[in-house]
């Protein structure tokens, strides 16, 4: 049986892969070790977060799903960084994993044109640098066109102490074959490592004297379509590590797989295990630990920032040490896991791999961490394998377009040496990439593929609508000074009036929000909330985006000037070897991506223009 494009892996990069394809009519097949555990979430209970929470964002303006399941299936939102600039506040929420499961098994099962199997892939069957199947355990199937993703399941090796052993999960078989046939095909792999937290019985925890963090009073949400939330809200709460704590790690670390040498991965930077953090932070008298639901009919409890590969009687005395946890029950124990990826520069942007064609690879195998990461390539895998068998060119999300743009590029220009995890840091114009935009910067491409809805474009074009008319109506209202209006003023820590003024001009004012106008002067009724929000973004911060635009017009400039792949890199003249050797490798698809590959200086950059313009490229 053939197939035009089959999903290896169930996870958040199988799922919007999967879908992806499907919707846009393309026969799919997902293949998974266990049906039971699609849309597992192996980690926290969450989605979203500091970066991570656009990149849900603008998977759901493209028309994927894992804003819409957060959704349905939170039970805690909050706003990061609210009180600071619109370019960096981010949506994270807590999740009923089991719930998000279940969302996920039901969406794939009722998705036309998609086939769901259990199977473990042995194998993919290439010829002539093709993919034209793969090999299961079962059977060999035909595909036009592969998507790899397998989270940590590929060569998975976990650590509990000293003691080790093969699975891509607890209690779950890793994938062996498939990483052996990668290494045989001429793909350079690496190993990374990640890690968990136990889990707790809530019934067992003391929160009497812990610190109660609830979500938000207005929850915002992550799907741009969502009305309402049915979920009931509950709290999360904090406590701390402490000195004994920390004696009784370090008097283990002999016993860490970490400190042993038995774990010789690279590990996250940004999420350490709590030995790294006391043995490398020793100057920190306590650290936070976030005590995390993992959903509502259930008693576990994810103690986030207690990621750890110690033994389980050590995990069970550093537990014990900490406020509220002294009597806590472990339900299960942390653990580390070692995994293969793929040094990720071997891919196109369309993360298409270079060495094997309408071979796609998608999530932790290209060394991201992080659920969010790996839906958003796997929605991308998943729209470029289809765009492949209609015969249409490959979307390719640029730097200026999204932060899964910037996720792409970095991974596939610049690679990665530890697990890579989106922030808003590492984003250039992150003022005009903001969560609350990304359906007006990606909703057209979302509804061009098919993946989005009229229905759901319609509300789009209205808040373009909306905003127009917005602007336009601050623009041309305009107020005269009087006792009324500057006694309001005032109150606000605003200037007084003194002269006639638009109410644009009284809402570039740092004290002045679109809430106060209305008090101020009525505003038009016909336009929507979500475009008065929008405008008051666009207004206060006009001076900055218009800076920033002018940059991205820069950057468009070298992205439009497009590289042939077959560019016989070595025999250019006036470029180092190093460079000629680089481009040869990374064969950079414009000048904008050859710019970022490390190494490639801007004279380089001039000299391949001045060639290309000799050829008429």
């Amino acid at each position: 049986m053939g197939y035009d494009v089959i999903v290896i892996g169930a996870g958040h990069a199988g799922i919007e892969a999967a879908l992806a394809s499907s919707r846009m009519g393309v026969k799919t097949l997902i293949l998974t070790l266990d049906i039971n555990s699609i849309g597992r979430m192996s980690c926290n209970p969450a989605i979203g977060g500091v970066g991570k929470g656009q990149l849900v964002k603008e998977i759901d303006a493209l028309g994927g799903s894992m804003g819409k399941a957060a959704d349905a299936c939170a039970i805690q939102f909050r706003i990061l960084n609210s009180s600071k600039g619109a370019a960096v506040q981010s949506s994270r929420a807590q999740i009923d994993m089991h719930k998000y499961s279940r969302y996920m098994q039901k969406l794939l099962k009722r998705q036309r044109n998609l086939v769901i199997k259990e199977a473990e892939v042995k194998r993919l069957i290439v010829k002539d640098g093709k993919i034209t199947g793969i090999a299961t355990d079962k059977e060999e199937l035909d595909a036009k066109c592969v998507v790899i993703c397998p989270g940590t399941f590929l060569d998975g090796l976990i650590h509990v102490g000293l003691r080790h052993f093969s699975g891509g999960r607890i209690n779950e078989r890793a994938s062996i074959g498939l990483a052996d046939n990668l290494r045989e095909l001429g793909f350079n792999l690496l190993r990374f490592k990640t890690g968990t937290c136990p889990r707790l019985d809530k019934n067992t925890i003391d929160f009497s004297g812990l610190i109660r963090q609830d979500g938000d009073s207005l929850p915002k949400p992550f799907s741009f379509s969502t009305v309402k939330f049915k979920q009931k809200q509950v709290p999360c709460y904090i406590t701390y590590t402490n000195g004994e704590t920390h004696k009784i790690i370090l008097a283990n670390l002999d016993r860490s797989p970490l400190y042993s040498g038995k774990i010789k991965a690279t590990g996250v930077r940004y999420c350490p295990s709590i030995e790294d953090k006391v043995v490398k932070f020793s100057d920190k008298e306590r650290h936070q630990v976030f005590l995390e639901p993992e959903g509502l009919g259930v008693c576990e409890i994810y103690p986030n920032g207690v990621s750890t590969s110690l033994p389980e009687d050590v995990q069970l005395k550093l537990l014990g040490s900490i406020a509220g946890l002294e009597k806590a029950r472990v339900i299960r124990f942390g653990y580390g896991i070692e995994h293969v990826v793929v040094e990720p520069t071997q891919l196109y942007p369309s993360m298409e791999t270079k060495l094997v064609k309408n071979l796609y690879l998608a999530g932790q195998i290209n060394g991201t961490t992080g659920y969010e990461e790996a839906a958003s390539q796997g929605l991308l895998a998943g729209i470029n394998s289809a765009l492949r068998i209609q015969n249409k060119e490959p979307l390719i999300l640029d730097r200026a377009s999204s932060y899964i743009g910037v996720l792409i590029d970095d991974l596939t220009t610049k690679g990665t040496l530890e697990p890579y995890r989106m922030f808003t840091s590492r984003v250039e114009y992150r003022l005009i990439l903001r969560e609350d935009n990304a359906d007006l910067r990606l909703s057209k491409t979302g509804f061009d593929l098919g993946l989005l809805s009229l229905a759901a474009y319609r509300k789009v074009k209205n808040k373009q609508k909306g905003i127009k008319e917005a602007a336009a109506f601050l623009k041309k209202t305009r107020i005269k000074p009087d006792k009324l209006i500057n006694a309001k003023l005032a109150r606000l820590n605003s200037a007084v009036l003194s002269r006639i003024v638009n109410l644009e001009d009284l809402l570039k004012r740092p004290q002045i929000h679109i809430k106060d106008l209305k008090t101020i002067h009525k505003l038009k009724p016909s336009i929507p909330e979500s475009a008065w929000q929008q405008i008051e973004i666009e207004v206060k911060y006009a001076g900055f985006i218009q800076r920033q635009l002018k940059d991205v017009e820069r950057f468009k400039h070298l992205e439009k000037i497009k590289l042939p792949l077959d560019l016989d890199y070595a025999g250019l003249s006036g470029i180092s070897r190093e460079i000629r050797e680089k481009l040869s490798k990374f064969k950079p698809l414009n000048l904008g991506q050859a710019s970022r590959i490390s190494g490639v200086t801007p004279a380089a950059i001039s000299l391949l223009m001045v060639y290309l313009r000799k050829i008429n490229v």
